[in-house]
């Protein structure tokens, strides 16, 4: 049985004709399946369609948060209480196809795959500048951890043990993506092109990337911190430099008058040590958030029979 997961937030327009869609397709195929439905603490009808969907029919299970806490977290609850032998993580607005969960669930159950990932062969109507900023985060992200998530997508299908071995990584600040890369296990891609969202826009703003790209950098590698050490290298290589020639200008007589240096290095070092400190404070903020040890989420209800223990 195959757990279709959800995370919904402000989906309220499409989400139940988008889950409709999906069951069509499941039931032509005759795969088993439970959809886990999480409201991320949406602020329009999101909830009172989910809760239409549960009472129109039995293999529909909602969580409901209490909270908008973000889709990681959003991903985290389905994931911990879904039931399924699998899980597959499909966006809301079905940007995700649809149509390959068939193939998916093949490779899954017939190849003996542990991990079927969709990846993007094109990132379908994203502006130059997000799909520019894209690029450059997995390039910075693949040079500093190790793992190459280049056009990577949330759109997984996951057996059990892989699961299983995903939710023993007690981190506070999750990056599935990210996770589901470093548990390993036997994997293959399938490449789909990005479909047009048939209403509203996306809830991801500029803002929003920018925190999950320095979060998701930071869970997984201190190469910023190395970093400081090499920026402390290079403005010494420059002093070192420009102390020569000051120095050479001094005993020929051609010294002149004025602090054109003396501000260049002041201005140089004063942001060399702002962005080292920022960096730090970056990890230090971490290992806060960490020692906390405060829960992702907070359940508010669960309805349906698609959960663990229940």
């Amino acid at each position: 049985m195959i757990s279709i997961i959800m995370p919904v937030y402000n989906e309220g327009e499409q989400i139940y004709q988008n889950v409709v869609e999906v069951m069509q397709i499941l039931n032509r195929n005759k795969i088993e399946y439970q959809f886990v439905l999480v409201d991320d603490g949406s602020r329009d009808n999101t909830l009172s369609e989910l809760n239409r969907l549960y009472k129109n029919y039995k293999n529909v299970s909602v969580i409901q948060l209490t909270r908008n806490f973000g889709k990681e977290a959003a991903l985290c609850a389905a994931l911990e209480n879904a039931s399924g032998d699998a899980c597959l993580v499909l966006d809301a607005d079905l940007q995700h196809p649809a149509e390959l969960i068939p193939e998916m669930v093949r490779l899954w159950s017939k190849e003996g795959y542990d991990v079927v990932e969709g990846v993007k062969s094109d990132r379908g109507s994203e502006s130059l500048f997000g799909k520019i900023a894209a690029l450059t985060f997995y390039k910075i992200f693949n040079k500093t951890s190790g793992i190459n998530l280049e056009s990577a997508s949330d759109f997984k299908l996951l057996d059990r043990k892989v699961v299983e071995a995903w939710k023993s990584l007690n981190e506070s600040i999750t990056f599935f993506r990210g996770m589901s890369a470093w548990v390993g296990f036997n994997r293959i891609q399938i490449p789909f092109e990005v479909k047009k969202r048939t209403n509203g826009n996306s809830k991801w703003s500029a803002k929003s990337l920018t925190k999950l790209a320095v979060q998701s950098i930071t869970s997984y590698t201190s190469a910023p911190l190395y970093m400081i050490t090499l920026l402390g290298v290079i403005m010494l290589f420059i002093d070192f430099i420009l102390l020569i020639q000051t120095l050479f200008m001094k005993f020929s007589g051609k010294a002149l008058t004025g602090f054109t240096t003396v501000i260049i290095l002041l201005l140089g070092t004063g942001s060399c040590i702002m962005i080292s400190l920022g960096i730090i404070g970056v990890y230090i903020s971490k290992i806060y958030d960490e020692i906390k040890n405060r829960p992702r989420y907070l359940i508010a209800k669960k309805q349906g029979k698609g959960f663990l223990n229940g």
